[in-house]
């Protein structure tokens, strides 16, 4: 057999499809982005008071020139530990109701049915909140309210509310009974009035 024959059959025989590669080489990993979400929503909690109840004893005194009327009562603190606002623009409120006697009616000339107070609520925002009542002898118009300052940022602390400068409508005497008021706090977004 002739073996240039051979050689040249060779050559010209098609060459079988060799597999193309691609220049850059496949890879054994891949990725792929799940969008996750969610939402916190604005809360406020005022912290629980340090006690529900201040119980200013006999108000009256019971001896000496003032005899009857309203005592030199001491100053009484509340506070609320734990108080937070999760967002920013907040602001404190007080309401204080006048501390009235349960006798009914206007009490006589001389006497009074209500003892008058300021509480001050502080530890949010920048300045304190303060209310002061002004109940008339009888007890009537006995809530006071006010806002503070604006706290700019989310916070977490304590708010301390301050009863102080305890007096009795026109000095008088105070009617015998069993007295109450009430002072509430709130916390909040600010109002915005339209």
């Amino acid at each position: 057999m002739n073996t240039s024959f051979f050689k040249a059959a060779l050559l010209s025989l098609p060459l079988f499809a060799q597999p193309v590669f691609a220049q850059e080489a496949a890879s054994d990993t891949d990725s792929a982005q799940v969008a996750v979400t969610g939402s916190v929503a604005r809360l406020c909690i005022l912290g629980e008071p340090s006690r529900a109840v201040v119980n200013l004893g006999q108000m009256a005194q019971t001896s000496g020139a003032g005899v009857g009327r309203l005592a030199a009562l001491s100053d009484q603190t509340v506070s609320l530990p734990g108080t937070f606002c999760n967002f920013a623009g907040s602001t404190l409120g007080v309401t204080a109701s006048a501390i009235v006697g349960s006798a009914t009616g206007a009490p006589p000339s001389g006497f009074a049915n209500a003892v008058n107070y300021t509480a001050t609520a502080s530890g949010w925002g920048s300045e304190a909140t303060i209310a002061t009542t002004t109940a008339a002898a009888d007890g009537s118009s006995p809530d006071a309210s006010a806002s503070g300052s604006v706290q700019p940022q989310p916070k977490l602390g304590t708010v301390d509310v301050a009863l102080s400068s305890f007096t009795a409508p026109q000095n008088g005497l105070l009617v015998a009974g069993d007295y109450s008021g009430l002072v509430t706090v709130t916390l909040g977004p600010v109002q915005v009035s339209e």
